[in-house]
């Protein structure tokens, strides 16, 4: 258990000196507070409270902004190390290379927690001094926080997979930026045009729900857009997820299923790999 600490510790520390880190961190705050003072525009139509409305923001600047940052931090962790040459200089430590990676992925996940709850929490406690929302829009506040660090997790894990498989930091960039790219903006795409072009709707509503859960972005959004009465209506999304294969539980469980595989592929490359 201590090479790991002492692992995450590392990452920590090297990813607080890190200007982009940091730039990355003041990005989301300054994002959510922006999102936050500009949100109460449309509570007189939706009958929505200003929380639930901000929500439904945050949510949908988590989707691109926090991928992008779990990416930045996880794209170089193993092939950065070994470019540099201080990756075999660690495996001379007497740690295993399992330990590495869980332990810079705590590192990581710390990281990317500072930067969640720093910009979210900030625009919590501007809520609660103005004592603005109801115990069940605060629920499902405190489980878009929790879902945010989950999809966040699930980015490292795919950066860490991106970064056993290939021999150059370069390609690793470019893999991450593509990956970031499909899973983000593309996917949806790509789904709506084969629900247009579906005139014989060969997509029933069952497939669509599991095209759904193949992408861990849409995951998140309907997991925080539809998971109650209230965020549903703030967002438009009433009704959607009527299928057993999107509710909340299933939902959540598909992003740790999305974490766990790539993360233990991870693990099971870089056992097998040479440096």
């Amino acid at each position: 258990m201590k090479p790991i600490l002492v692992m995450a510790l590392a990452e920590i520390q090297e990813g607080i000196r890190n200007r982009w880190v940091i730039a990355s961190i003041l990005l989301l705050l300054v994002l959510a507070a922006s999102l936050t003072l500009l949100g109460s525009t449309p509570v007189g139509i939706t009958k929505a409270s200003l929380l639930s409305v901000t929500m439904v923001s945050l949510t949908s600047l988590s989707i691109y902004l926090i991928p992008l940052i779990a990416l930045m931090l996880a794209f170089d962790a193993i092939v950065g190390e070994s470019e540099r040459g201080t990756l075999l200089l660690l495996l001379t430590y007497p740690i295993r290379r399992w330990q590495i990676i869980i332990g810079k992925f705590l590192g990581h996940l710390s990281i990317l927690a500072i930067a969640i709850f720093l910009g979210y929490g900030l625009v919590a406690l501007y809520f609660v001094f103005d004592d603005v929302g109801t115990a069940q829009e605060w629920l499902g506040y405190l489980l878009m926080m929790g879902s945010s660090l989950l999809l966040g997790a699930v980015f490292i894990a795919l950066g860490y997979l991106v970064s056993v498989i290939v021999q150059q930091r370069a390609t690793a960039t470019g893999i991450s930026l593509v990956l970031w790219l499909f899973i983000v903006v593309f996917y949806d795409l790509i789904l709506l045009g084969a629900l247009l072009a579906d005139k014989s709707h060969i997509i029933q509503s069952k497939l669509l729900a599991v095209l759904i859960l193949f992408n861990p972005a849409d995951v998140y959004r309907l997991f925080n857009l539809t998971g109650s009465d209230i965020s549903a209506l703030a967002s438009g999304m009433s009704g959607i997820t009527q299928s057993d294969l999107l509710s909340p539980v299933t939902l959540i469980m598909t992003l740790i299923i999305w974490l766990l595989i790539p993360l233990m592929l991870s693990i099971y490359i870089f056992q097998k790999r040479e440096v």
